[in-house]
């Protein structure tokens, strides 16, 4: 367990590098009258990546969590059944944004994953299936002026830019 807390946290500070010099080749400040450049939101997210990557390097030396003093396996049978479960799922969410759009993949992954996967109630899966489109929509589509894939529903959304836009 703990040597899989030094892997993980090392490939994703790596990532998060990454991440940060090639976002950087865009504007990473706020661009008066235009908003956050291109590259604000990726690289100001991976140095938050970074930084929690450290900080989870450092807890594991000092052996603060108790994942950092177990000697146990990183993932067991169960734990890879639904490490398969949870990636195969988003992959499939992932490929269905550019045919059905970000505003059904978004609900149809949360209903399987947090309704059948996840066995909560149905009330607060599809509550969380309904509100997060509408809030990831005012957000970036709204409010950043950052349009998302909206594949065959595209036509659903002309009213609504007429009233916002």
């Amino acid at each position: 367990m703990r040597r899989a807390e030094y892997v993980v946290a090392g490939v994703l500070a790596i990532f998060s590098l990454y991440l940060m010099v090639k976002s950087a080749e865009l504007p990473i400040g706020w661009e008066p009258g235009k908003g956050p450049g291109g590259g604000a939101f990726p690289f100001w997210l991976s140095l938050g990546m970074l930084i929690c990557c450290a900080v989870i390097a450092w807890r594991n030396y000092r052996r603060v969590t108790p994942e950092s003093r177990s000697d146990q396996p990183f993932m067991d049978a169960v734990s890879l059944k639904l490490f398969v479960i949870a990636g195969g799922s988003l992959a499939v969410m992932v490929g269905l944004i550019h045919v059905i759009g970000v505003y059904l993949a978004i609900p149809l992954f949360f209903i399987f994953y947090i309704g059948f996967i996840g066995r909560h109630g149905w009330r607060t899966t599809m509550a969380l299936a309904l509100i997060t489109p509408v809030v990831t929509f005012f957000f970036f589509e709204i409010g950043l002026k950052i349009l998302l894939p909206k594949g065959v529903t595209e036509e659903w959304f002309y009213p609504l830019y007429a009233i916002f836009l």
